[in-house]
């Protein structure tokens, strides 16, 4: 492998600890900075705050040995080439990103800055973020000469995080000197030149030796330009086969057969053209309104941008409609909720779908029984249980003796769901699916009632009644 470079990760959320694990992993030194005294003591003891597969036997390989965290900046700063800012930019009131976080991290690395450095915008951010940091250094006095401002946006998806950052599609390196492309060029040299790859130890991924990680170098601007776009453009994915789902729904088509035939394209791809509740987690709707507010601010008229957001927020609409249309009236239904984070394999309920269906749910009178494999403690911190609303062990304990079962996660798990079982644990035998993650045939030989998206909705076979339910 290369020579190993000083890091200073700034942030230990999700993108920073997914950061620092990984860089140290790629045989750097990396000291991970956050001003939460509570977590870095958990870190600090092998303890992962987030539910990211390999992340934690990653960070037991090598905490104190290639990654350490602590509180002290200042220090930080001092002992490293590098330093990576991965704190939170949350959406402002007009959409815009709150950059205040990065305000004053930037400031307190200003104070500590005695030899040159590479300041790394790793958090997502809007375009010209890069001249701005350069500003407040300025105008806390620090050398031009002391430093150069980099873009280097992160690709994660949650649940596949860390295989993401060692097997990543691209490295996007937005840069506006020499020096500063070539010590980010030297930070990734294990993956873009195979090393790592050559490995014993190495995670296994799309990446080889023979085939590495591409890196992409570009100015600052159209490295911060491309993460909000190519999360724009996902968002784009999503809401535009939702919209053609509820279009094909309406005329008896089926959305699996329509997106196979659109995804068989090789200019388009099969992946984010999966109908269902709609995007949600930490990113796409913050950077779909972001991205929008920076053309707007740009003068520019990015109308698309609200339209994939409305499709999306209407997307809740449709589920919910067909849950009441499924059960006639709510009041007094118990309903099996299988599903709380936003999305699988993941414990994050930012912006979860799930959950707003379960808050509708409970508004309207009935009683929800709600499952999840990893997002349960977070989801009872933002809907404690009620009398209306129960968490269970298990999927089979949620759907006792419901009225419906509700798939709002796609979870491996709920795609293997013992049918049988389910049927005899629950009141009526009904699912209605926000997934897709059973076929509807399947569903009506199994004895159940099934509607999904997009497609017509099924008796069971038993039951002597016509297939088609209408909504």
């Amino acid at each position: 492998m290369s020579s190993p470079v000083p890091i200073c990760v700034i942030g230990s959320g999700y993108v920073g600890l997914v950061a620092a694990v990984c860089f140290a992993e790629m045989g750097h030194q990396v000291i991970c900075v956050d001003n939460d005294k509570a977590k870095v003591e958990v870190l600090r003891t092998g303890g992962v705050p987030i539910y990211e597969e390999h992340l934690p036997e990653m960070l037991g390989k090598h905490l104190g040995r290639g990654v350490e965290f602590t509180t002290d900046l200042h220090s930080a700063v001092e002992k490293s080439d590098a330093i990576f800012i991965a704190v939170g930019t949350p959406q402002g009131d007009t959409g815009a990103a709150d950059l205040s976080f990065v305000e004053a991290v930037v400031s307190e690395i200003a104070r500590s800055i005695t030899s040159y450095k590479v300041i790394v915008e790793k958090s997502t951010v809007p375009v010209y973020t890069n001249e701005w940091i350069s500003r407040v250094l300025h105008r806390h006095g620090v050398d031009p000469s002391l430093f150069d401002v980099v873009s280097n946006p992160e690709f994660l998806r949650e649940g596949t995080a860390v295989a993401d950052f060692l097997h990543p599609d691209r490295i996007v390196v937005g840069a506006g000197t020499e020096r500063a492309a070539e010590l980010l060029k030297s930070i990734y040299a294990p993956l873009t030149t195979g090393t790592y790859y050559d490995h014993p130890d190495a995670l296994p991924g799309i990446c080889s030796a023979a085939e590495p990680a591409r890196i992409l170098v570009t100015s600052a601007q159209s490295s911060e330009i491309i993460k909000h776009a190519s999360n724009a453009f996902l968002a784009l994915k999503i809401s535009f086969i939702n919209a053609v789902a509820n279009l094909a729904e309406s005329v008896d088509a089926d959305i699996e057969d329509i997106a196979a035939g659109i995804g068989l394209d090789s200019r388009i791809g099969p992946k984010f053209l999966r109908a269902g509740l709609g995007y949600g987690g930490s990113c796409f709707p913050k950077d779909v309104a972001a991205f929008h507010w920076v053309a707007q601010q740009q003068g520019l008229d990015f109308r698309l941008l609200e339209d994939v957001r409305r499709i999306n927020d209407a997307q809740r609409d449709v589920f919910f409609n067909k849950v009441r249309a499924a059960l006639w009236t709510l009041r007094g239904k118990r309903v099996a909720a299988l599903g709380l984070a936003f999305k699988g394999d993941t414990d994050d309920i930012r912006e979860s779908p799930a959950l707003d269906i379960i808050k509708r749910l409970v508004e309207a009178g009935a009683t929800v029984t709600a499952y999840d494999p990893a997002a349960t403690e977070r989801a009872k911190a933002v809907l404690p249980p009620s009398a209306k609303l129960s968490y269970a062990g298990d999927l089979y304990e949620a759907a006792k003796d419901a009225d419906a079962v509700l798939i709002l996660t796609d979870w491996k798990e709920f795609a293997q769901i013992d049918l049988p079982r389910l049927n005899r644990a629950v009141k009526f035998p009904i699912i209605i699916d926000g997934r897709n993650l059973y076929k509807p045939d399947e569903m009506a030989d199994c004895g159940f009632t099934y509607v999904s998206i997009g497609r017509p909705a099924t008796y069971n076979a038993q039951q002597g009644k016509p297939k088609k339910l209408l909504l």
